[in-house]
């Protein structure tokens, strides 16, 4: 039958790198990973700032702040790509509260999914319409955290029957023990705390830098990690005055030699090796309304234990003593926490493998799978090869076994 072998275009719309945010690496991974299953060819339209792409996966790129820009990126998707995702984080597209997205939206003839990477509890009247009218014109909307799909219905009315949940992807690398780790990052004996990510006074680390401060006297030995730069946004209002302040704090506070700064954007390796050898990966951010953390999901996939404040994410993923939940903006809460993993290995163990059973769930490998058995239900017209593709698929990941 003509057409049965046809490859299904899968087009993705967002930053990509070399532009460093959290989205652009989400894209990276989850591109990479469906690019090995069959019959699916996946594509990347990079949302364009400043950056300069010549990855040979970036088949099209959208001007962030050029309205026209839209309409011509729809009609490039609509002749090339049998579907789109849209990987949608507000302040990627242009015009208020990321509008001009909607524009493209409607000017798409073929179906598109929405990935939901912010979902806010309170949105304002213009965040509420943009996200709105995007999930209306859409065919799915997927959430990587289930406590967001009755925000996404309720506030946002999008129909229940478009909301899908995939969590997360992490990475799933081989690395060398824990402490085969600290002895070649000369941090043999240590007990290791980390934060990772684009450093932003939203993270709230002066906080998570105080809280180390009152546990360094029972735990000399104690070495907080801040890995990574700041946030390129930040950087441009503020300069280095939000880390410059953390650095002041630790050292006004006598522990700046139990507090490192690693002052770079850090590779996937980079990120899996200081995870897994932290004792403790902390996450004191700021606000309630964080319904998904890249990093906090990073952390899971290795084990770690996490202490963590209570923001949306963090509460659905640490829940069953996976993890510990310390106060808002409270030092003195945290390094509770902290003392209660450090003085109780047994039950610190016993988190690690807790979070390491839900970790396991989330490889990129079972994410992309979900991905593509989704894509494959919407991309008409479902040939005999298609529709074989997606029973032996949802057969396969029964039965545990990858796509390819």
């Amino acid at each position: 039958m003509v057409g049965e072998n046809k490859i299904r275009n899968i087009g993705f719309l967002s930053t990509f790198p070399p532009r460093e945010c959290g989205l652009a690496t989400f894209t990276e991974d989850l591109v990479h990973e469906i690019s090995k299953i069959p019959l699916i060819q996946p594509s990347v339209i990079a949302v364009v700032d400043k950056q300069d792409y010549k990855n040979s996966q970036v088949k099209c790129k959208l001007n962030q702040h050029d309205r026209t820009s839209y309409l011509m990126t729809a009609f490039w998707a609509n002749d090339n790509v049998d579907l789109l995702i849209i990987e949608h984080e507000y302040g990627i597209f242009g015009g208020e509260c990321g509008e001009y997205i909607i524009d493209l939206a409607r000017a798409l003839k073929i179906p598109f999914i929405v990935t939901t990477h912010t979902v806010l509890l309170e949105p304002s009247a213009k965040q509420r319409t943009v996200l709105r009218d995007l999930g209306r014109l859409s065919t799915k909307v997927v959430t990587m955290a289930e406590s967001s799909i009755p925000i996404l219905a309720g506030t946002y009315g999008i129909e229940s029957e478009k909301l899908v949940f995939i969590p997360h992807g992490v990475p799933n690398l081989h690395v060398e023990s824990r402490e085969k780790l600290k002895a070649d990052h000369g941090l043999q004996d240590r007990k290791v705390i980390s934060s990772f990510g684009l450093i932003s006074p939203a993270k709230g680390l002066e906080y998570g830098i105080e809280a180390v401060a009152k546990v360094v006297p029972d735990y000399e030995n104690l070495v907080y990690l801040i890995l990574g730069k700041t946030h390129p946004c930040v950087k441009t209002s503020m300069g280095e005055k939000y880390r410059k302040s953390l650095m002041d704090l630790a050292e006004s506070l006598g522990v700046q030699d139990n507090i490192k700064f690693i002052d770079k954007y850090l590779t996937k390796e980079e990120v899996i090796t200081y995870l897994h050898l932290s004792d403790i990966y902390m996450t004191p951010y700021l606000s309630k309304e964080q319904a998904v953390s890249g990093t906090l999901a990073y952390a899971m996939g290795c084990g770690r234990v996490i202490v963590s404040t209570p923001y949306r994410y963090a509460e659905e993923m640490l829940g069953g003593g996976r993890g510990m939940l310390a106060k808002f903006r409270d030092a003195d809460s945290m390094a509770s926490c902290i003392r209660t993993v450090l003085g109780n290995p047994e039950r610190k163990k016993e988190m690690e493998m807790k979070t390491l059973t839900v970790g396991r769930t989330m490889t990129w490998t079972t994410v992309a799978d979900q991905y593509a058995e989704l894509c494959m239900k919407i991309i008409p017209p479902a040939s005999p090869v298609v529709q074989k593709f997606h029973s032996n698929l949802t057969i396969m990941k029964r039965k545990g076994i990858r796509a390819i």
